[in-house]
């Protein structure tokens, strides 16, 4: 099941990385939602996200959280919108979303970014994760 995302995960396609461990990969989206928009994705090949174990499952919003409240730091924003649309790309992804209202969380929204501004975007979230 290679898809872009596994690609990325090797390191054979750029991203903007925000977090990475052992288990897991966050990096902004280059078509985002909004500013900041970020995806979480388990290295693990798994295309669903109900077929993730219960440890990887609760894991996921573990891992999630402190990337959002960076993302908050960086971008003002109500919240960080969660997505889990599971149709794009067949790896399991997590949208984490700065949005203002719940029509923020919309693919209409999506447009390319500009790599070097993705890049920009990145370190100074990093920098907020730290």
């Amino acid at each position: 099941m290679s898809t872009i995302f596994t690609k990325i995960i090797r390191g054979e396609i750029p991203c903007a990385k925000l977090f990475e461990n052992e288990h897991w990969l966050a990096f902004l989206d280059v078509r985002p939602m909004a500013r900041g928009h970020a995806l979480l994705i388990p290295k693990q090949e798994t295309d669903y996200i109900f077929d993730l174990d219960d440890e990887r499952l609760s894991e996921m919003l573990r891992v999630a959280r402190p990337i959002a409240r960076a993302i908050e730091s960086v971008i003002p924003c109500r919240r960080i919108g969660l997505m889990v649309a599971g149709l794009e790309v067949s790896h399991c992804h997590l949208h984490l979303v700065p949005i203002q209202t719940v029509g923020d969380l919309n693919f209409a929204n999506a447009a390319p970014a500009d790599p070097q501004s993705l890049q920009n975007l990145a370190a100074e979230i990093r920098s907020a994760l730290a």
